[in-house]
């Protein structure tokens, strides 16, 4: 049996720019028309948010909350060293970056070659001044691939009666979507390289709002045509646990990992946009650190959507993966924010053998 380290890590995008812009999701909230006046009012808004957003816009909160993010990228950077895997298998969200109109499925394996890639020519690019001020805007960034890993475990899924999309080449991203690329810079954030070659596995965590809303928002007075939801939680779990079954019956030695944040202000409707959903992602968190995993495959779509964990959907095959496993959760840290969009979790699994 080959050995499987499972990690947990967020993507946040906002990282890459400097700390004055790192709460410019809140203020876009903040300008939709379509939120009332009383909600954008920080005297109305829970004292925690009130302390993070201060005086100056949250401006003085970015340089804490940078710390928690990298502090979290150095242990699980750690963990990958210590482990050393032979290639590294990423849960995470295609935002309507590589699959658009013409393509949306629930879930995919991308059997890429080496690839040279252009950090600041995504689709998000660098809208902002970035965090590594020296990097010219045609930086370049070798992520290395194992195609042979990749289709193993489309074949071998495919075997178990899961309909996994697979592709050798990019549909509409020449660079990589951002959760599969601010994975590769994040944990390499201090630009010592990494190493490891890695197989992306896109899932479909945005849904109904895929097209509908970009992968984004729209402002509240906008109707949207929803789009068809993602695959089911409990689904994502039995991914999650197959492929680790696939990898464990393999010859290598794989860390997979989930990359994304958690509930997304953006998303979280029924506090106009303003805030996370912080007790729905405490109850996820709770159970994931208690072995709980009837919660997490009892959570339902509609429950998702409605706290806005969309990308959390990932983490779900990442469970569903350390239930398959047996794995014993070694490190956990909850990053709660109330201004910077997302609470972000990150964790560490016992290498399962």
């Amino acid at each position: 049996m080959a050995e499987i380290q499972l990690l947990g890590m967020t993507h946040y995008p906002p990282f890459a720019g400097r700390d004055e812009f790192m709460s410019g999701i809140h203020h876009r909230m903040l300008a939709d028309p379509d939120v009332p006046a009383e909600a954008k009012d920080p005297a109305n808004w829970p004292a925690d948010q009130q302390a993070e957003w201060g005086s100056d816009g949250g401006k003085a909160s970015a340089p804490v909350h940078r710390a928690a993010l990298i502090a979290g990228f150095d242990r699980v950077r750690a963990a990958l060293e210590r482990f050393d895997p032979e290639v590294v298998i990423v849960f995470g969200d295609d935002q309507y970056e590589n699959f658009t109109e013409d393509l949306i499925p629930a879930y995919s394996v991308l059997a890429y070659p080496d690839r040279t890639v252009h950090p600041y020519r995504t689709r998000i690019g660098r809208a902002v001044p970035s965090y590594w001020a020296d990097e010219p805007e045609d930086h370049a960034v070798t992520i290395k691939g194992r195609p042979d890993v990749a289709r193993h475990i489309a074949g071998a899924l495919l075997d178990r009666g899961f309909d996994i999309a697979y592709a050798y080449r990019p549909l509409h991203d020449e660079q990589l979507a951002h959760a599969f690329l601010n994975t590769v810079l994040f944990l390499d954030h201090r630009r010592g390289g990494f190493p490891w070659p890695m197989v992306p596995m896109p899932i479909n965590c945005y849904g109904s709002k895929v097209i509908a809303a970009q992968g984004g928002w729209k402002p509240f007075g906008e109707t949207l045509e929803l789009d068809p939801p993602s695959p089911a939680p409990w689904r994502l779990m039995d991914l999650g646990g197959a492929t680790a079954r696939v990898l464990a019956d393999s010859p290598w030695r794989v860390s997979i990992i989930a990359s994304s944040s958690w509930s997304h202000a953006f998303l979280v409707d029924h506090q106009w946009r303003l805030r996370p959903d912080t007790p729905a992602d405490r109850t996820l968190y709770e159970a994931m650190v208690a072995g709980d995993y009837d919660t997490w495959a009892k959570t339902t779509t509609d429950a998702v959507v409605h706290a806005g964990q969309q990308e959390v959907l990932n983490w779900f095959a990442l469970l569903g993966a350390a239930r398959e496993l047996g794995a014993a959760l070694s490190w956990s840290e909850f990053v709660e924010t109330w201004i910077f969009n997302s609470n972000k979790v990150f964790a560490e699994w016992e290498p399962a053998r």
